[in-house]
């Protein structure tokens, strides 16, 4: 029997990849192992519009087109380890899945605060369905809401439980949420625009332990000041699941580096020939901006990479001459969205690697562009509003020559 094709993760990248793999012509078995009991869902709106109203898997779920309907979807199973040299992936059970190749989407895990009075009901951080439903059932009217982090997922859970009535207050060490990003002055009417709606700040500062005996009550920050609290919020960053993976000789040290086909890298420089990587977990150089492998978090990378993946996959489990197809370049454009009340936030490029900020469009209190420069090259491009302005500036991050 031919080794199926075992898709590690089925959330959108695992989704997106099984799609393009039928796309691309493999007819073969497909194997998605995903660690929650749902079918794949979109991540993105649990913390903003689907966390506003009942929290649900039909809210989020993705159609099943018939292509993938004959995909093995094991679902509510975690893959414990992986033999690369042998093929294989181990669940927690103990099975042993055999693979013809292997595709990683595992993502990411929120960052938890450690604290000494950690264990206390009423924490919460945002990124699976679950995580939702739970927060959801806290997020009453007069609430005392505190979240750690402003970054996009802070702000935005920030202008969520305040539509939903909630008192707010967002904790974070930098000078203003979302700052590395937007840039200060961005930052700044994002700041601005929120405390409009009551949320209340304390920046340059962080928590440095939870008071309560069951559940949170309230929090101390790093200045001696104790905020009232019933639902504490953690957005502070992502780990990468890729400890399943050690043990292989790959370089993990920052999710899964690839090549330009996003096939996985061994510590010697070497290809593991039937190893991908897809979505917030690979690591990868995007020529449209350097050579410098980095993981792009941004909502259209599972897509664009599952499409890479089953391109080149397709191809090499169908014997093809892979060559040129692997000396093309894959240079995606990275792209995000984000809603705050009525803040609608688009953005293109790697914003944070600029230099330089202009001010392209429109005024900062209303609608307006901004232009994201690094040594005189734009690199970004963000608009609150001007949805249409925005989209125009996509060409200008294409590859040289």
């Amino acid at each position: 029997m031919t080794k199926p094709v075992v898709i590690v993760g089925a959330s959108m990248g695992g989704l997106r990849a099984a799609e393009a793999l039928r796309r691309f012509g493999y007819l073969g078995p497909i194997t998605a192992i995903g660690d929650e009991p749902y079918a794949p869902y979109n991540r993105p709106p649990l913390s903003k519009d689907v966390l506003k109203g009942e929290v649900s898997h039909e809210a989020v779920a993705f159609p099943q087109r018939p292509a993938t309907a004959d995909v093995n979807w094991v679902l509510g199973t975690r893959v414990a380890s992986a033999d690369v040299a042998n093929s294989t992936v181990t669940d927690d059970t103990g099975l042993v899945h055999p693979f013809s190749a292997l595709i990683v989407a595992t993502g990411l895990r929120p960052k938890r605060l450690q604290v000494t009075n950690g264990d206390l009901a009423g924490r919460h951080a945002v990124r699976t369905l679950d995580d939702a439903i739970a927060l959801r059932a806290e997020l009453v009217p007069g609430a005392n809401v505190v979240i750690l982090g402003a970054g996009f997922i802070g702000c935005e859970v920030a202008a969520t439980a305040r539509l939903l009535g909630c008192s707010v207050t967002v904790v974070a060490p930098g000078s203003h949420p979302i700052n590395r990003p937007l840039g200060r002055m961005l930052a700044a009417e994002i700041k601005r625009r929120h405390e409009a709606q009551g949320v209340k700040f304390r920046m340059k500062t962080t928590v440095e332990d939870l008071l309560g005996e069951d559940r949170v009550a309230g929090v101390i920050l790093d200045s001696g000041e104790v905020l009232p609290c019933d639902v504490f919020i953690e957005a502070i960053g992502s780990h990468t699941n890729t400890e399943w993976l050690e043990g292989n000789d790959l370089d993990l040290v920052d999710g899964v580096l690839t090549d330009g086909a996003l096939r996985a890298v061994h510590n010697n420089g070497s290809v593991a020939e039937n190893v991908f990587a897809i979505g917030d977990v690979a690591r990868f150089a995007n020529p449209i901006f350097d050579d410098v492998p980095r993981r792009v978090e941004h909502w259209n990378i599972p897509t664009d990479s599952a499409k890479r993946v089953g391109q080149v996959l397709a191809a090499q489990l169908a014997g093809e001459n892979t060559n040129a197809l692997l000396a093309e370049a894959f240079a995606p454009i990275p792209s995000f969205w984000s809603d705050q009340y009525d803040i609608h936030l688009l953005a293109f490029g790697l914003l944070g690697l600029a230099d330089e900020i202009k001010l392209l469009h429109g005024e900062i209190e209303g609608d307006c562009v901004f232009g994201y420069y690094r040594e005189s090259k734009m690199v970004g491009v963000a608009g609150i509003g001007m949805r249409s302005t925005v989209q125009g500036y996509r060409s200008e991050f294409k590859l040289e020559g």
